[in-house]
């Protein structure tokens, strides 16, 4: 982003404090966005195996109840618990199934 505005890969320390005394617009707007309520990485954990993967999070995904690998069978997990509907996710990292247990009538259909 720096370079796309025309700022030296390399700044002096005065250089430096200057732009955060005045930063530009693009900058202000670039820390706005900064929350830190998302991660930027996630460590992703197969349920049955315990393979793991570090991938980005997708804003879409929901809270998973549980992970598994798109190779297993979904009598391989944990019974979902009585009064609860199960679906799956597929496209979860590269060959995760992601698992959401909800009570009866939570969850809206698209």
């Amino acid at each position: 982003m720096a370079q796309r505005h025309g700022i030296p890969s390399r700044l002096s320390e005065a250089e430096v404090v200057a732009i955060d005394a005045d930063p530009p617009a693009w900058l202000v707007q670039s820390r706005a966005n900064r929350t830190g309520k998302k991660p930027v990485w996630v460590q992703l954990t197969c349920t049955v195996c315990g393979y793991t993967e570090a991938v980005r999070p997708k804003k879409w995904w929901p809270a998973f109840t549980y992970l598994s690998c798109d190779d297993h069978s979904p009598a391989e997990l944990p019974a979902e618990q009585s009064g609860y509907t199960r679906r799956e996710i597929d496209g979860i990292g590269s060959r995760f199934v992601g698992i959401v247990d909800e009570p009866v009538g939570e969850h809206p259909e698209p």
